[in-house]
C-alpha cells in the first residue's frame, strides 16, 4: 500500500511539473511568437511602460508591423513558404469603395478589382470634375500594390457596367477584351493628373521599354497615339 502511495504522487509531481513547463512555454510563445524560421514580436510595450498597461489610446490599428525572417540553414527549404499571403480582392474593393464615399462630393462609389486593374464608378455632385477624379484615383492607388492600372467614371451608368464582372475571375472567357472595352469608355471621363513624368493619369508607365507586355492603353507610345 505505502509503495502504491509513493507512486501515485511521484507521477502526480511529474504531471504538475510537465504542466508547469508547458504553461511557462506557452507564456513564451505569447511575446516571442515563432513559426518555423519567423521571429514576430507584437504588442510588447515594456520599454515605455514597465506596467504593460495600454494607455488608453491603443488599438491593433495602432500597431507596428515587424516581422524578421531567417533563411533556413537546409538549403531550397522552403516549407515554411508554403501559404504566402494572397491579395483578397474582394476585400480591396470594399475597402476603395469606402474611403472613396468619403471624398467631398462623392455620393455613391462602385469598385471592381481585377489582376491588374481598379475600375471605380462614382456618383459625383461636384463643380470640378477633374479634381474628384484625381481625389477618387489617387484613394485606389493608394490601397493596391503599385503595379495596378486604376480607372475611374464619374458616371452613375458605369455602374452597372462593372457591376456585370462582379462574379466573373482572371480565367472567365475573354474576360480581357471585355474588360478592355470597359476601360476605353471609362477613358472618355476626367482621370485626374498624370502620376508622375513617366506615368499617366492611370498610372501606365510612359514610352516604356517593355511596352508590348502591358495592357495599356493611352500612355503616351507613339504607336498607341497613332491609333487614337
Amino acid at each position: 500500500m505505502l509503495k502504491k502511495s509513493l507512486l501515485a504522487l511521484s507521477i502526480g509531481v511529474t504531471v504538475s511539473l510537465v504542466g508547469c513547463a508547458q504553461m511557462s512555454e506557452d507564456n513564451r510563445d505569447g511575446l516571442y511568437k515563432r513559426s518555423g524560421n519567423t521571429i514576430n514580436v507584437t504588442d510588447r510595450n515594456d520599454l515605455y511602460n514597465v506596467e504593460g498597461v495600454p494607455n488608453g489610446r491603443d488599438s491593433t490599428m495602432n500597431n507596428f508591423g515587424y516581422v524578421r525572417h531567417q533563411k533556413s540553414p537546409v538549403a531550397g527549404d522552403t516549407d515554411n513558404y508554403g501559404a504566402l499571403p494572397t491579395l483578397n480582392r474582394e476585400r480591396v474593393a470594399d475597402l476603395i469603395s469606402k474611403l472613396c464615399v468619403r471624398l467631398p462630393n462623392v455620393n455613391d462609389v462602385a469598385t471592381l478589382v481585377t489582376d491588374e486593374e481598379v475600375l471605380i464608378a462614382y456618383d459625383t455632385d461636384t463643380k470640378n470634375r477633374f479634381e474628384t477624379a484625381d481625389q477618387v484615383k489617387r484613394t485606389a492607388l493608394s490601397v493596391v500594390p503599385r503595379y495596378y492600372h486604376v480607372y475611374v467614371a464619374d458616371d452613375p451608368r458605369m455602374m452597372r457596367e462593372i457591376e456585370r464582372f462582379g462574379r466573373l475571375d482572371s480565367n472567365s472567357r475573354n474576360i480581357d477584351q471585355i474588360v478592355n472595352t470597359t476601360i476605353k469608355q471609362m477613358l472618355k471621363y476626367p482621370q485626374g493628373r498624370k502620376l508622375s513624368d513617366g506615368e499617366n493619369a492611370n498610372g501606365e508607365m510612359i514610352n516604356e521599354m517593355n511596352d508590348h507586355l502591358d495592357h495599356d492603353f493611352n500612355d503616351g507610345t507613339p504607336k498607341r497615339m497613332k491609333t487614337k
